[in-house]
């Protein structure tokens, strides 16, 4: 039961920014986005994944790494797309 709370955790958080992401690369439009928030989301999840492989724990290390790439996707179309 706790690795099965750990995995939903773990893949609801790591979705949590993906309708961000969508949106921003439909609509184009980043003005309302803050990239200090995606810079220490972007720490913090890095610092999980660290830890997941320090832990061994791949729930953590696989979900973790997921935000990773969504929030740095997310920053990399900050840059594109702000004005």
């Amino acid at each position: 039961m706790e690795m099965l709370i750990g995995i939903t955790a773990g893949i609801l958080t790591s979705l949590s920014m993906l309708p961000q992401l969508i949106k921003v690369i439909k609509e184009r439009d980043v003005q309302t986005l803050s990239p200090v928030m995606i810079v220490v989301l972007l720490a913090g999840v890095s610092l999980w994944v660290l830890y997941g492989f320090i832990k061994s724990e791949w729930p953590i290390i696989l979900s973790n790494a997921f935000s990773v790439l969504v929030n740095t996707t997310l920053l990399f179309y900050y840059f594109i797309f702000k004005e």
